[in-house]
Protein backbone atom coordinates (compact mmCIF):
# COMPACT_ATOMS: atom_id res chain seq x y z
CA UNK A 1 0.00 0.00 0.00
CA UNK A 2 1.25 3.40 -0.55
CA UNK A 3 0.31 6.43 0.92
CA UNK A 4 0.81 10.44 1.15
CA UNK A 5 3.38 11.84 3.56
CA UNK A 6 2.47 15.47 4.52
CA UNK A 7 5.42 17.15 6.35
CA UNK A 8 4.67 20.20 8.46
CA UNK A 9 6.69 22.60 10.40
CA UNK A 10 5.11 23.53 13.71
CA UNK A 11 5.82 26.01 16.42
CA UNK A 12 3.94 23.89 18.93
CA UNK A 13 4.54 20.30 18.34
CA UNK A 14 2.31 19.17 21.58
CA UNK A 15 -0.52 21.08 20.73
CA UNK A 16 -0.33 20.25 17.09
CA UNK A 17 -0.34 16.51 18.31
CA UNK A 18 -3.25 17.19 20.49
CA UNK A 19 -5.18 18.81 17.27
CA UNK A 20 -4.18 15.76 14.90
CA UNK A 21 -5.22 13.19 17.37
CA UNK A 22 -8.65 14.50 17.39
CA UNK A 23 -8.76 14.94 13.65
CA UNK A 24 -7.74 11.48 12.63
CA UNK A 25 -8.74 10.29 15.45
CA UNK A 26 -5.51 8.06 16.00
CA UNK A 27 -2.57 8.30 18.21
CA UNK A 28 0.81 9.38 16.90
CA UNK A 29 2.65 6.19 15.17
CA UNK A 30 6.04 7.61 16.31
CA UNK A 31 7.03 10.40 18.86
CA UNK A 32 10.40 11.38 19.19
CA UNK A 33 12.05 14.92 20.59
CA UNK A 34 11.00 17.68 18.06
CA UNK A 35 8.99 15.03 15.70
CA UNK A 36 5.93 13.04 15.77
CA UNK A 37 3.84 10.84 13.14
CA UNK A 38 0.68 9.61 12.28
CA UNK A 39 0.34 6.78 10.26
CA UNK A 40 -3.54 7.43 9.10
CA UNK A 41 -5.49 4.89 7.17
CA UNK A 42 -8.59 6.74 6.10
CA UNK A 43 -7.68 8.88 4.38
CA UNK A 44 -4.45 6.78 3.54
CA UNK A 45 -1.64 10.00 4.69
CA UNK A 46 1.71 9.12 6.58
CA UNK A 47 1.42 13.13 8.89
CA UNK A 48 5.16 13.87 9.97
CA UNK A 49 5.15 16.99 12.25
CA UNK A 50 8.92 18.81 12.87
CA UNK A 51 9.07 21.26 15.64
CA UNK A 52 9.93 24.03 14.20
CA UNK A 53 10.32 27.75 15.67
CA UNK A 54 8.63 29.15 18.43
CA UNK A 55 5.50 31.66 17.44
CA UNK A 56 5.95 30.74 13.71
CA UNK A 57 2.84 29.88 12.14
CA UNK A 58 2.90 26.14 10.36
CA UNK A 59 4.60 25.79 7.33
CA UNK A 60 4.92 22.71 4.40
CA UNK A 61 8.24 20.85 5.18
CA UNK A 62 8.15 18.53 2.62
CA UNK A 63 6.01 15.77 0.72
CA UNK A 64 5.95 12.43 -0.10
CA UNK A 65 4.80 9.34 -1.37
CA UNK A 66 5.49 6.22 1.33
CA UNK A 67 5.88 2.95 -0.35
CA UNK A 68 6.35 -0.76 0.64
CA UNK A 69 9.50 -1.56 -1.06
CA UNK A 70 13.41 -0.30 -2.34
CA UNK A 71 12.34 -1.79 -6.01
CA UNK A 72 9.12 0.70 -5.91
CA UNK A 73 11.15 3.37 -4.65
CA UNK A 74 14.08 2.45 -7.76
CA UNK A 75 10.83 2.07 -10.30
CA UNK A 76 9.98 5.20 -8.93
CA UNK A 77 13.94 6.76 -9.77
CA UNK A 78 14.15 5.44 -13.04
CA UNK A 79 10.53 6.49 -14.28
CA UNK A 80 11.37 10.43 -13.09
CA UNK A 81 14.24 10.22 -14.53
CA UNK A 82 13.02 8.54 -17.83
CA UNK A 83 10.69 11.71 -17.65
CA UNK A 84 14.04 14.35 -17.23
CA UNK A 85 13.66 15.05 -13.81
CA UNK A 86 16.54 16.02 -11.91
CA UNK A 87 16.63 12.72 -8.75
CA UNK A 88 18.52 12.70 -6.29
CA UNK A 89 18.88 9.07 -4.87
CA UNK A 90 19.41 8.37 -1.04
CA UNK A 91 19.71 4.79 0.15
CA UNK A 92 19.94 3.38 3.27
CA UNK A 93 19.59 6.94 4.91
CA UNK A 94 18.90 7.72 8.03
CA UNK A 95 15.94 10.28 8.54
CA UNK A 96 12.96 11.18 11.00
CA UNK A 97 14.10 8.71 13.11
CA UNK A 98 13.67 6.21 10.24
CA UNK A 99 16.43 4.13 8.26
CA UNK A 100 14.98 4.88 5.06
CA UNK A 101 15.89 4.45 1.03
CA UNK A 102 14.32 7.30 -0.86
CA UNK A 103 14.51 9.57 -4.20
CA UNK A 104 13.98 13.20 -4.24
CA UNK A 105 12.45 15.78 -6.88
CA UNK A 106 10.91 19.57 -6.70
CA UNK A 107 7.96 20.41 -8.47
CA UNK A 108 7.69 23.44 -10.36
CA UNK A 109 7.01 26.15 -6.96
CA UNK A 110 10.44 24.27 -5.77
CA UNK A 111 8.39 22.18 -3.48
CA UNK A 112 10.58 19.14 -2.32
CA UNK A 113 8.68 15.65 -3.05
CA UNK A 114 10.74 12.30 -2.12
CA UNK A 115 9.51 8.66 -2.53
CA UNK A 116 10.80 6.78 0.15
CA UNK A 117 10.43 3.02 2.18
CA UNK A 118 10.85 2.97 5.84
CA UNK A 119 13.38 -0.22 5.96
CA UNK A 120 13.75 0.16 10.08
CA UNK A 121 13.26 2.08 12.86
CA UNK A 122 16.33 4.26 14.12
CA UNK A 123 17.54 5.87 17.59
CA UNK A 124 18.58 9.60 15.88
CA UNK A 125 16.30 11.98 13.66
CA UNK A 126 19.03 12.04 10.37
CA UNK A 127 22.30 11.98 8.94
CA UNK A 128 22.30 12.71 5.68
CA UNK A 129 23.37 16.52 4.16
CA UNK A 130 21.92 18.81 1.90
CA UNK A 131 22.06 17.90 -2.08
CA UNK A 132 25.04 19.21 -3.75
CA UNK A 133 26.60 19.94 -0.14
CA UNK A 134 29.16 17.46 1.65
CA UNK A 135 29.43 16.24 5.19
CA UNK A 136 32.58 17.98 5.77
CA UNK A 137 31.65 21.30 4.63
CA UNK A 138 28.19 21.94 6.48
CA UNK A 139 27.89 19.21 9.17
CA UNK A 140 24.71 16.85 9.76
CA UNK A 141 21.16 17.86 8.43
CA UNK A 142 18.36 17.84 10.67
CA UNK A 143 14.96 17.50 9.37
CA UNK A 144 12.81 20.34 9.07
CA UNK A 145 15.81 23.00 9.00
CA UNK A 146 15.43 25.36 6.48
CA UNK A 147 17.88 25.02 3.40
CA UNK A 148 19.20 27.76 0.96
CA UNK A 149 19.05 28.08 -2.55
CA UNK A 150 22.75 26.99 -2.58
CA UNK A 151 22.56 24.38 -0.95
CA UNK A 152 19.39 22.81 -3.45
CA UNK A 153 21.24 23.45 -6.31
CA UNK A 154 18.26 24.85 -7.58
CA UNK A 155 17.70 28.73 -8.37
CA UNK A 156 14.36 28.52 -7.51
CA UNK A 157 14.25 26.95 -4.10
CA UNK A 158 12.98 29.60 -1.57
CA UNK A 159 14.53 29.75 1.51
CA UNK A 160 11.95 27.38 3.24
CA UNK A 161 13.08 24.29 1.99
CA UNK A 162 14.16 21.10 4.20
CA UNK A 163 17.49 20.44 4.27
CA UNK A 164 15.88 15.98 4.62
CA UNK A 165 16.95 15.72 0.81
CA UNK A 166 17.31 18.31 -1.89
CA UNK A 167 15.44 19.95 0.17
CA UNK A 168 13.93 15.24 3.55
CA UNK A 169 11.67 12.91 6.10
CA UNK A 170 10.35 10.16 6.20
Amino acid sequence: MSRVQLALRVSDLDGSVAFYRKLFGVEPAKRRPGYANFAIVEPPLKLVLIEGEADRPTVMDHLGVEVETTEEVHAATQRLSELGLFTKVEDDTTCCYALQDKVWVHGPGAEPWEVYTVKADAPEATGIHPAGASPAADGDCVCGTPMRAADTGSPDAGDEAACCGPAAAG
